[in-house]
Order: structure tokens, then C-alpha cells, then sequence
């Protein structure tokens, strides 16, 4: 038997294996390059969440036109008595025990003649607890906030009532009988006197600058993992093939 016979059934084996592994070849290109894009944005994101670790340690800046999410801001006014609003439901643990609560937001006229919403923290909805209301000029600081737009599912807000589930300042600034106010809320932070747990003053400020998700790790492992999963299935298809 000549060598060219010997050779003759592998061609056949080896064209079948062209388009399978152009295929697998491209397919493969595409997940390690979707991996290494969220390592990419891995980088980014720890970038963006130690520079609010670094604002959340140092003194706030003063509020501008245009501020920062990720930003400690501070800004100084007198808080307008008797118009507050409340904003989103959600539980709290008490000493009493769980207690149904909102955020509740007041008007804030600043030194420059602007008004701002600021939001000064959880309230419970029974009101046991006294609401402490600064008066004369103060200095709150916190972070910006910006406004949300109704969804097809979103609760409906009352505004006879002055209950919100969308955070839209200007239909908070209008049932406040405020219609001129800025396009954000300013959510105050605790100071580090107010972090205990379960909280005995109210309204209870947030306790730290917002921080977006980071789930890039997990999601290149996953790209990652696939490549090499589609890579190991290729090979021992084509190892079958090769010997049929």
C-alpha cells in the first residue's frame, strides 16, 4: 500500500475539521476579547471606587452647578419649616423592632437664593420617634442625586400627600409649592457621631457615598471560562473525528 493511500482518508477528516474550527476560532476571539473588555472595566471600576474612598474620607467641597454623584459635597441655607415630602418605603430595624419608613425631603433655600431639595434621611412612617428641625442657617453635607422619570411600573406618587416613589424633583419642588428648585436632591451623610445602629435620631442620614456594583472579576472569569470550555470541547471533537 502506497503512502498517498495511507494519507488519503485523513484529507477528507481534515476538511471537515476547516469550517468547525474557523467557527470555533472566531467564537473564541470573541470571548477572550468580551473577557479581557471587563478586565478592562475591572480597572476602571476599582479606579472610580477608590476615588470615593478618598472623597468619602476627606472634608466636602462646596456644592457647584454641577456636581459629582461620587462626590462629598456640602452646601449652606436655611431649611424651609413645614414643607417636607416623602420619598420610597422601606424597613427599619428599631429598638422597638421593625418599623416602616420613607426618606423625607425638605426644601432648602440656599445662601445664593437657590432652592434645593435635600434629603435628610429615614423617618418611620408612625412618627413616635421626634423629628429634630434645625433652625437658622445651617451647613449640611452629603451627596448629589439626580432625578428619576416615572416607568411603566413605577408606584404612583400622591402628591396631595406628598408621598413620592419617584424621586422627580421638579414634582416634588411643585407639591411643595416649590416649583424653581435645582435638578438633583443633596442626600445627606452622617456625620461620625450618627452611625450607630439601630438608629435613635431622626431622620436618620445615609451612611456613605453611593459606590456602583463591581462584578467585573466575575463576569471575565465567566468570558474567560468559556473560551476555555469551548476551546476543550473543539479538541476532543476533532480528536474524534480524526480517528473516524
Amino acid at each position: 500500500m502506497t503512502e498517498a493511500a495511507i494519507s488519503a482518508p485523513a484529507v477528507p477528516a481534515l476538511r471537515r475539521l476547516l469550517w468547525p474550527a474557523v467557527m470555533t476560532a472566531v467564537m473564541l476571539l470573541v470571548l477572550l476579547g468580551l473577557g479581557s473588555w471587563q478586565v478592562k472595566r475591572l480597572f476602571w471600576k476599582e479606579a472610580i471606587l477608590a476615588e470615593i474612598d478618598r472623597a468619602e474620607a476627606s472634608a466636602p467641597i462646596p456644592l457647584g452647578p454641577s456636581p459629582s454623584p461620587f462626590t462629598k459635597v456640602a452646601a449652606t441655607g436655611v431649611l424651609l419649616p413645614g414643607e417636607t415630602a416623602l420619598y420610597g418605603a422601606d424597613v427599619r430595624d428599631l429598638a422597638s423592632g421593625p418599623e416602616m419608613g420613607a426618606r423625607m425631603i425638605q426644601p432648602m433655600r440656599e445662601s445664593n437664593g437657590d432652592i434645593l431639595l435635600v434629603d435628610r434621611g429615614w423617618v418611620p412612617l408612625s412618627r413616635r420617634a421626634p423629628i429634630e428641625q434645625p433652625a437658622g442657617t445651617i451647613t449640611v453635607s452629603g451627596y448629589v442625586r439626580s432625578g428619576d422619570s416615572h416607568r411603566w411600573f413605577s408606584a404612583p406618587d400622591d402628591m396631595a400627600e406628598r408621598r413620592f416613589f419617584t424621586l422627580d424633583p421638579k414634582a416634588i419642588g411643585d407639591a411643595l409649592g416649590q416649583p424653581n428648585v435645582l435638578p438633583f436632591v443633596l442626600v445627606v451623610l452622617a456625620s461620625d457621631a450618627e452611625t450607630s445602629a439601630p438608629p435613635t435620631r431622626f431622620p436618620d442620614p445615609a451612611r456613605h457615598l453611593p459606590r456602583p456594583p463591581n462584578s467585573h472579576l466575575s463576569y471575565a472569569i465567566t468570558w474567560y471560562g468559556l473560551a476555555v470550555a469551548l476551546l476543550a470541547i473543539f479538541v476532543v471533537w476533532a480528536r474524534k473525528e480524526l480517528r473516524a
